[in-house]
């Protein structure tokens, strides 16, 4: 009888984290076994994106990788799209009670790593971004103000009627910004096409949106920003974006 309690307990918590996860924003692949390490990958990218990385640092770390709702497989969820991730982020840090995680973070992953950091009480101990802004909407638009970026405007609109011809032709012209390796190109470019388009959209309008400038000065933990030099090495705002952060 006692054999039978232990196996029935067993399957109402097999049932109840399943059930947990369904609501979560992402989904989540944890590799490893130490110190836990939490991977955000770039916009539209999935958690694959990583798994070079992960190779190596699952030798010693415990890796939660990443793949946030409407990209890869993961089903799309409501807007606010952003602020919903990085509510579930905290939610699922808590909720497995995370002890002095580590963020690496890619783009969106580094600026959402930024935006976490920033809050009063975070639990994270380091952060590693690649190629992130605090602020992306700023570096892309003259006069920027985050109250002005709107989910309802002519170019979000033109994104959501586009065919899927002319989408993949523009996804092809991003990815060959994106990386000099072409089989690289070609899979951000499969990713891109793949991603929910209203997730494409109103995510992307989420990220120009955040303007995390003024709360840089927030983060007390140390931080190592990596940011590419071929070919953006002359244009890199690097010193007038994050001047207020302590590395």
């Amino acid at each position: 009888m006692n054999t039978l309690k232990k196996v029935i307990i067993s399957l109402m918590l097999v049932t109840a984290i399943g059930a947990q996860a369904q609501n979560r924003p992402f989904e989540v692949v944890v590799q490893g076994e130490g110190q836990p390490i939490l991977l955000f990958p770039g916009f539209t990218c999935t958690a694959d994106v990583w798994n070079e990385t992960v190779n190596e640092l699952s030798k010693n770390y415990e890796c939660h990788i990443f793949t946030f709702a409407g990209f890869g497989e993961v089903p799309p969820i409501e807007k606010p799209w952003l602020p919903e991730i990085k509510e579930g982020i905290e939610a699922y840090v808590e909720s497995l009670n995370l002890q002095n995680p580590v963020i690496i973070g890619h783009s969106l992953g580094g600026a959402l790593a930024l935006w976490l950091a920033s809050e009063e009480n975070s639990p994270y101990q380091k952060l590693i971004i690649v190629d992130a802004l605090p602020a992306t909407g700023a570096l892309m638009m003259p006069n920027f103000k985050s109250e002005n970026i709107v989910y309802d405007n002519p170019y979000n609109q033109q994104l959501l009627e586009m065919d899927e011809d002319s989408f993949g032709q523009m996804a092809s012209q991003m990815a060959a910004g994106m990386t000099l390796n072409k089989e690289k190109q070609a899979q951000i470019k499969d990713w891109m096409i793949q991603s929910d388009r209203e997730t494409y959209v109103y995510g992307y309008t989420d990220l120009l949106k955040l303007d995390l400038r003024e709360d840089l000065s927030k983060i007390t933990i140390p931080v190592m920003i990596l940011a590419a030099t071929d070919p953006m090495e002359k244009k890199w705002p690097k010193k007038r974006m994050m001047s207020n952060i302590r590395t």
